[in-house]
């Protein structure tokens, strides 16, 4: 039985003060019956795993290499010492904004296996590939060239998050996140056999809130969430994360 794990993407928010809200969390959720992870931003993670209790810190994005001349990034060596573990890749943010490609994600992610970390990697439509009636060729490409070989339950979470919905408002179907679930699960298994399949968490991404939570985690294959705008408030929070619990 997977299981479920609500993720909080805090993007470029946060300074120390924002602290407080982590430690809400956790005070509202002592012994959750779902995982919970959140990913500041990096100038926060050691202060935040220090104040987690009991909460995963992650990171929101890692190099490729160990170590080197690459001004501003970091490694997934440096996000594991300073008390993460997992990570964010490929986001629709970085690969929107930095150009990223499914094999530089991939690249990511297998450094970040390579130290112990999770990789939560992120795949999604844009709005004119859903009008296009491309979502599942683009999930499938994405999923194909982002997810290493050696993927497993225990170092893969894949978070389908249609860049469309993000921070909008707009949620997809219930129908239409199914759809996408279902055909991922099948895709992994068809690559990586069904043990391996089912072990590896989908998370769904994209508007999701308190008033929601609950529907779209009875879809079929969806195990949890990354939430973006809604992490950033335990009070905002702390409902998904029961509603998962529930689920």
């Amino acid at each position: 039985m997977r299981r479920k794990l609500a993720a909080g993407n805090w993007k470029m928010n946060g300074t120390g003060a924002a602290l407080a809200e982590l430690a809400a969390l956790a005070e509202s959720h002592p012994a959750p019956a779902a995982d919970i992870l959140i990913c500041p931003p990096a100038t926060l993670l050691s202060r935040a795993a220090e104040a987690a209790r009991g909460i995963a810190i992650g990171g929101q994005d890692c190099h490729a290499k160990a170590s080197g001349a690459h001004t501003g990034d970091l490694s997934a060596a440096m996000l594991k010492d300073a008390g993460a573990s997992a990570v964010i890749l490929g986001h629709s943010e970085r690969r929107a904004d930095h150009s990223e490609t499914d094999a530089q994600v991939c690249a990511k992610a297998e450094a970040a296996m390579a130290e112990g970390l999770t990789a939560v990697i992120c795949i999604g439509e844009t709005l004119a590939e859903r009008e296009a009636g491309d979502t599942l060729k683009v999930a499938g490409t994405q999923l194909a060239g982002s997810v290493p070989a050696n993927a497993t339950g225990a170092n893969t979470v894949i978070a389908y998050e249609p860049v469309w919905a993000i921070g909008t408002g707009k949620v997809p179907t219930l129908e239409q996140i199914a759809e996408v679930h279902d055909f991922l699960r099948a895709e992994l298994t068809a690559r990586f056999g069904a043990g391996t399949a089912d072990s590896i968490r989908l998370l769904y991404g994209g508007s999701v809130k308190p008033s929601n939570a609950a529907e779209i985690f009875a879809v079929s294959n969806v195990d949890g969430a990354l939430v973006g705008g809604a992490s950033l408030k335990a009070a905002d929070f702390s409902p998904i994360i029961t509603a998962l619990e529930a689920s």
